[in-house]
């Protein structure tokens, strides 16, 4: 696709939009902000106002009957993302959607049918993917040969009486989904799981401990619990004579070759930024979404390829050892 500027309309205006993907985008010199939806009134005006935004809406079909658009972010609670998604793909624009992409695989799946008939190319923000600090540990790993385990840990200190957004699904999808996101990305393709789930201390599932094999022989482990101390978020990577371990809010770990001692970099340092969009790879991933919007390149993280990742997380959810 050929053009000057990508015009980008936003469904959304809520509090996560507005600290990562409204502020990148408004970076890009190529792309327009060209019209913005929220029922809510209040945080609509607020955030087209700070973005310079003039077209705005509370009813998404009549800004997609109104306004010519290249490209969509829909940043709305899983449980409504949904009939929204669908229409835009009816339409024929490009599509990026926030994490997880539905309540279930099977939404996921529909969606990406939808995209496929329409020739929509579109993208999960699965941001992961795109953190300077994981991008350069699985680098660092994989110039030794293939990653042949990987484990990812996800703790938070979460005791409230019901699930993220009310419930509409199990918290593995509505928020540890990172976690089960970036296996597969190390990983590849899943051959198989066991797992075990527990409710501690509430009413729900909210303890997920999994041991993965991907088709090429690598293994996996997850071990994600909202039942911890505090809010703690880890990846290991191995391969032939080198371990890699990233605390993605502080540094990367990097022992090789029997040596006592750890090679210790911040993240900060990797990113080259202390900025929360670019450590946690927002930036970085808006900017990818757009490139291939204007190349005409179906992004990594599309719906096809997100159906695999909420597969694996239902059927982690089993609890099936």
């Amino acid at each position: 696709m050929s053009m000057s500027k990508v015009q980008v309309g936003f469904v959304g205006a809520g509090r996560f939009a507005n600290e990562v993907h409204y502020p990148s985008l408004a970076e890009f010199p190529d792309v327009c902000l060209a019209a913005i939806c929220d029922r809510n009134e209040q945080a609509l005006c607020a955030t087209a106002d700070a973005y310079s935004i003039e077209r705005r809406f509370t009813d998404v079909g009549s800004m997609l009957d109104e306004v010519d658009l290249d490209a969509i972010f829909v940043c709305l609670p899983p449980h409504h993302l949904f009939d929204v998604a669908a229409e835009c793909l009816k339409q024929g624009l490009h599509l990026f959607t926030e994490k997880p992409p539905g309540v279930s695989a099977e939404q996921t799946r529909g969606l990406a049918r939808l995209a496929e008939a329409s020739g929509s190319l579109t993208m999960v923000g699965f941001n992961r993917r795109f953190m300077p600090s994981l991008v350069e540990a699985r680098r660092i790993v994989e110039s030794r040969g293939p990653i042949r385990h990987c484990a990812a840990s996800y703790y938070k200190h979460y005791f409230a009486n019901v699930p993220y957004y009310d419930g509409p699904a199990s918290m593995l999808i509505l928020d540890g989904i990172h976690a089960v996101d970036t296996l597969r990305w190390l990983g590849g393709e899943v051959s198989n799981a066991v797992s075990m789930t527990g409710t501690w201390h509430t009413g729900y599932l909210n303890s997920f401990r999994a041991l993965i094999r991907f088709r090429n022989g690598c293994t996996g482990s997850l071990s994600a619990d909202w039942a911890a101390g505090r809010r703690l978020q880890t990846v290991e990577m191995h391969s032939e004579g080198i371990s890699v371990f990233v605390d993605i809010d502080r540094a990367v770990a990097v022992y090789a070759d029997d040596r006592e001692e750890p090679e210790v970099v911040e993240v900060t340092k990797i990113a080259g930024s202390n900025d929360f969009r670019t450590l946690y790879g927002f930036r970085d991933q808006d900017r990818y979404f757009v490139d291939c919007v204007k190349n005409g390149t179906l992004p990594m993280t599309n719906l096809t390829d997100a159906v695999q990742t909420m597969e694996l997380a239902e059927l982690i959810e089993r609890g099936e050892l």
